[in-house]
């Protein structure tokens, strides 16, 4: 995989990393969540390739204000801003077709590429849409959504929130999870209340280590003032966020069994009413299936990839 800076039209520096053949006939792209990083995707992006018919671009990069990408603004820390970032890295890195696969935050990022740029979804002049297949894990809309992503308390204001008494007790079982010198290691310079929550809030029945040091070290590099950055923004366009697409698009959602974050009926929810959309339940997983369960989501979006690459066939 190569590693470079994709330069925005504000002048934004977006981390892209990438593999496989720029001028594929398909090219995948991985958005990630809410105070994560292109690192969520690592075993996804690894996999894909030998799991593919055809060879794919595959395309992870740090959305705004997250990772080594440039910094984000009270202006720009919007989910509009995240579509519209990603519309700019489809014209910059893809050929041909491609593939959004969004987690969480990277879901709306999604559906605000189709609500502010929708030609991109559409056929043009008999040439197949640009963007021709989605994958969302994680991602649901609606006043339920934002209220139980509030009731977690990950999504936090600052470092002083409030945060629900009973998750004190489950700083011991992320001591009895990781030990507690690595607990004191990756928490020195984090809120002990705030990392516990998110320990509580993200993971479902049995989640590997390294996945949870991963995650406990990208939040902490977002902590406190990017979580805070884009709160606000999340919490109100998750209230109000649809999604259409045009008929033939292959849409899967993905949900964890166990997602304190995003419930299955909120994922079920937003794909209502599109015909060519399947809903996947996955057992035991949490809100961070790309680590968690990337053996199950690996079919879901070779599933996508094979029927864009056989619409491409079909349409020559």
């Amino acid at each position: 995989m190569s590693e470079e800076t994709v330069r925005l039209s504000d002048g934004t520096a977006l981390h892209v990393i990438r593999d496989g053949p720029p001028d594929a006939d398909v090219t995948v792209i991985f958005a990630h969540g809410y105070a994560l990083d292109h690192r969520c995707w690592h075993h996804l992006t690894a996999d894909l390739p030998a799991a593919v018919d055809h060879p794919v671009q595959v395309v992870a990069y740090d959305q705004r204000g997250h990772g080594a990408s440039s910094v984000a603004t009270a202006r720009t820390a919007t989910v509009e801003q995240l579509g519209d970032d990603l519309a700019e890295l489809i014209g910059s890195v893809a050929t041909g077709s491609v593939v959004v696969v969004g987690h969480s935050m990277g879901g709306l990022t999604a559906l605000a590429l189709r609500e502010r740029h929708p030609a991109l979804f559409e056929p043009a002049g008999g040439a197949p849409p640009v963007v021709a297949g989605l994958v969302l894990l994680a991602t649901g809309a609606g006043e339920r959504a934002a209220e139980v992503r509030a009731a977690t308390g990950l999504a936090v204001e600052s470092s002083t929130s409030r945060i629900p008494a009973v998750i004190n007790k489950l700083m011991w079982d992320l001591e009895s999870l990781l030990g507690p010198a690595l607990v004191d290691l990756v928490t020195d310079r984090s809120h002990k209340a705030m990392v516990t929550s998110m320990r509580w809030s993200l993971f479902g029945d049995d989640p590997r280590q390294d996945d949870v040091l991963l995650t406990l070290r990208m939040i902490r590099h977002h902590w406190p003032k990017a979580m805070a950055l884009f709160r606000t923004a999340l919490d109100d366009y998750v209230r109000h966020a649809e999604l259409s697409l045009p008929e033939g698009t292959p849409v899967i959602g993905v949900a964890g069994e166990r997602d304190r974050l995003v419930p299955q009926q909120q994922v079920a929810a937003l794909l209502d009413g599109i015909a060519d959309a399947t809903t996947f339940v996955l057992p035991g997983t949490g809100h961070l299936a790309p680590l968690e369960a990337p053996a199950l989501v690996l079919p879901r979006v070779t599933a996508v990839v094979h029927a864009v690459q056989r619409r491409l066939r079909e349409a020559r």
